[in-house]
């Protein structure tokens, strides 16, 4: 398998090395309700090439299937996703994320419908809709997260300078705390469970009342935060999974079957976070984002500088695990090798 691997890797470099033209396009990044838009240039010219020795167990056939369809799309004058034209198609990775000035938590949702049906969930149509929400577990998971996400902000208030060393350039941890969310209702459904178990929970209300925090009760949908676009994969069983994320490893500018690539999500990561860190300028402030697997493993291996961000799938979230935005690779966890999806479990 390895060996098969290896013969068709040349094949995928070159199709990520064919003429494509280049993008640098302005796009809408909007917050929803407590609305406000941001204007986004999307300028890429941090070029990299996978490097590793760590192949996924993935037929021949299906590599080529997935090379076949990155070709394709490749080759096509659209500048943006033909399923979902609000989704650019880009070249390479966006630049490094610069410091920020606040602290950031990643908060993936609880289990929802479709990760116990076993499908993929990704249209834009979801966004607002009350479809694919939590089931009892997620709804469990959203609470419990509350405990997890008050103990690692109470590890924040203890470093008394508030030098920052693994986040960047972070001024003095305050107190206050602030919930932002993908507007797909398994993740907003997620972060109220969340901020309920804040204010519920008998031993998380005691030490926040301990540690003084200020917990805003205001949940903001910010579309950058929406899950990645499956495109003709979405609705699909969760093993197609295993089209794309082999191929993200070698190929994170690909869009076979007319998915978003890691590159586009990156890049609405990095406009994301830029434009919420420059709302709260003071700095300090412990910001959660609640979003989806993909999404968050993502958003991880691009903010901690990891060198293949295409390696994301080997930093798997579960349903509501909350986990620290660290700034440097060595606070990712442990990579674990990409194992085929479960019904329930990896669905995004």
């Amino acid at each position: 398998m390895k060996s098969s691997l290896r013969t068709i890797l040349p094949s995928v470099i070159a199709i990520s090395s064919c003429p494509r033209l280049t993008l640098a396009a302005t796009n809408e990044g909007s917050f929803r309700r407590r609305t406000y838009f941001t204007n986004t240039a999307f300028i890429s010219r941090h070029q990299f090439l996978s490097k590793t020795n760590s192949f996924p167990t993935l037929s021949p056939r299906t590599t080529l299937l997935a090379a076949q369809e990155s070709r394709t799309a490749s080759t096509s004058p659209t500048l943006f996703n033909p399923r979902e034209p609000t989704i650019p198609i880009l070249t390479s990775m966006p630049e490094p994320l610069p410091p920020l000035r606040n602290y950031y938590y990643l908060l993936r949702h609880g289990q929802s419908t479709a990760n116990v049906e076993g499908i993929i969930s990704s249209a834009r149509s979801l966004a607002g809709s009350s479809e694919h929400g939590l089931t009892p577990l997620g709804q469990e998971q959203g609470t419990k997260s509350a405990g997890s996400l008050v103990d690692l902000i109470a590890d924040d208030l203890l470093l008394e300078n508030g030098d920052g060393a693994s986040f960047g350039s972070i001024g003095k941890p305050t107190k206050k705390v602030y919930f932002y969310s993908s507007p797909f209702a398994r993740a907003e459904e997620t972060a109220l469970k969340c901020l309920e178990g804040m204010r519920e929970t008998g031993e998380v209300v005691k030490k926040i009342e301990e540690l003084g925090l200020d917990v805003q009760d205001d949940v903001i949908l910010v579309d950058g935060l929406m899950e990645r676009f499956f495109g003709r994969l979405d609705g699909k069983e969760l093993a197609t999974y295993a089209y794309v994320w082999p191929v993200d490893m070698f190929m994170p500018t690909h869009t076979a079957f007319d998915v978003e690539s890691v590159a586009a999500v990156s890049t609405r990561i990095r406009s994301t976070l830029l434009d919420i860190d420059s709302r709260y300028p003071e700095g300090g402030n412990h910001i959660v984002l609640t979003s989806h697997a993909d999404v968050l493993q993502i958003t991880q291996c691009y903010a901690a500088g990891l060198e293949n961000v295409g390696m994301f799938s080997q930093y798997r979230f579960g349903n509501g695990e909350v986990r620290k935005m660290g700034r440097d690779v060595g606070s990712l966890p442990e990579p674990v090798p990409l194992q085929p999806p479960k019904r329930g479990e990896f669905a995004a």
